[in-house]
């Protein structure tokens, strides 16, 4: 009896250590295939996700000159003239007692989504307006394009 607990024991031993020796890791080549499978995906989502944060900003900057150009109404309703920067909208303009900076008291600075200051120029009864896009410079194509204010 106790021969036959001990053959019994020692063939399920036996099983096991086959099991054992059978089960293999992955190897680095396996590795480096997942490694460069979840490279290209994130390539592929990471080249989405930021074209759509650059349509994102040009659309953000084009609400935000739509809420500076109702702030110069504004002024112009109240002071009968344009401000000659755009600081005058954040700041109480000594050259009109009318104005009180409301509209854009909380802002320190008015800057377009890509840190930049908007571009306004004063063209005696009108005014221009724009950002210089994603490149910060003049010109430029895509999202790197000059977006003017259009009223």
């Amino acid at each position: 009896m106790m021969i036959q607990l001990f053959e019994k024991l020692t063939t399920k031993l036996a099983k096991k250590k086959t099991l054992v020796h059978n089960q293999k890791g992955m190897t680095l080549i396996e590795i480096m295939i997942v490694i460069a499978i979840i490279g290209s995906l994130m390539a592929i989502i990471g080249s989405k996700v930021i074209g759509q944060r650059d349509k994102a900003n040009v659309g953000n900057a084009r609400i935000q000159m739509g809420q500076i150009a109702n702030a110069l109404s504004m002024y112009y309703n109240d002071c009968g003239k344009y401000p000659a920067s755009l600081d005058n909208l954040v700041t109480a303009d000594p050259a009109c007692t009318n104005w009180g900076p409301e509209p854009y008291r909380k802002a320190k600075e008015i800057i377009d989504p890509w840190g930049s200051q908007f571009i306004y120029e004063l063209n005696g009864a009108e005014f221009s307006l724009k950002s210089l896009g994603r490149d910060k410079r003049e010109g430029g194509a895509g999202f790197d394009a000059d977006i003017p204010y259009e009223n």
